[in-house]
């Protein structure tokens, strides 16, 4: 992964006309915006053009143009614009990654000597999430820290970071017990079924967000034990919506251990490098139909 450029947005205040370079990685999480997200001014003017091997965006506008306003001082003439991002749903209606940002630029001219520019770096609000597992035997959903290890100890998180979720089912005087997540489902009340809605995982155990462009949420393989089922997943908030608490409801089930996985017992995630879905184990059929949606 590139390192994060130390200004994603960068001014140079010509002559007659302000150009604006904007790094797709704005918020330095690795993440590139798209360009067709970013404008400038009121006037919501477009990038002139971009660069896919610096991965970058350059606005080009006159002084007076895209809406700019200008203020006079006793020394100086200055201009103001706006740079815009506001994320649009990538893949789906429902779901965003990023936080919408306003970066103000300024061009400075002294009237008697040279030219000068400022840019102010963007900053981004975090959201919350809570977690609801529906238990029966002693099934339990915990969020985990970065390396497994413990219970993570704040639920908080800024987009661009990733929940790392751990399931598990004590199986006691029971035959041995495998793990799977039949679905899970994130909410904005504690109502599983309130609208709007986002499936995480679907059609008995189908990673589903993973299939998203802008995601790498997968089922971690492989399993610490057969009573544990660990996954990670991109953090969200829902578009149109500045609510910042994000309810996660899974159902969880158990087969016996013995009994090899099927299209119903399955725990598959997306592979974007071979464009296929794998299973955490058990064999790659049993994950076809997670692109068919035609799940028993």
């Amino acid at each position: 992964q590139a390192a994060a450029p130390l200004h994603p947005v960068t001014v140079q205040c010509q002559e007659a006309q302000m150009v604006v370079t904007v790094h797709r990685d704005l918020f330095g999480t690795g993440r590139l915006v798209k360009a067709l997200d970013l404008t400038l001014g009121s006037a919501a003017c477009l990038p002139v053009s971009q660069s896919a091997a610096e991965s970058t965006v350059t606005f080009v506008a006159g002084l007076h143009e895209c809406g700019s306003i200008l203020q006079m001082t006793p020394d100086s003439l200055m201009y103001k614009i706006s740079l815009s991002y506001k994320p649009t749903p990538s893949g789906n209606l429902v779901i965003i990654r990023t936080n919408p940002a306003v970066v103000p630029i300024e061009c400075h001219y002294p009237r008697k000597s040279n030219v000068s520019s400022n840019a102010i770096r963007p900053t981004w609000a975090p959201f919350r999430s809570t977690l609801a597992a529906e238990e029966r035997l002693m099934f339990s959903l915990r969020l985990m820290n970065d390396d497994w290890s413990s219970d993570r100890l704040s639920n908080g998180f800024q987009l661009g970071d990733s929940l790392h979720l751990q399931a598990d089912v004590v199986s006691g005087g029971h035959v041995p017990l495998r793990l799977f997540v039949d679905d899970c489902v994130a909410t904005l009340s504690p109502d599983r079924n309130s609208s709007p809605r986002y499936a995480l995982i679907d059609l008995s155990g189908c990673l589903v967000d993973g299939r998203s462009d802008d995601t790498t949420s997968a089922f971690i393989s492989p399993r610490p034990r057969q009573e544990t089922l660990q996954f990670m997943v991109d953090a969200f908030k829902f578009a149109g919506d500045d609510r910042n608490l994000i309810y996660i409801t899974c159902h969880l089930k158990v087969s016996p251990a013995d009994q090899a996985p099927d299209p119903l017992n399955k725990a598959c995630s997306f592979n974007k490098a071979s464009s296929l879905w794998a299973p955490v184990e058990g064999t790659g059929d049993i994950c076809s139909c997670c692109e068919t949606g035609n799940c028993p």
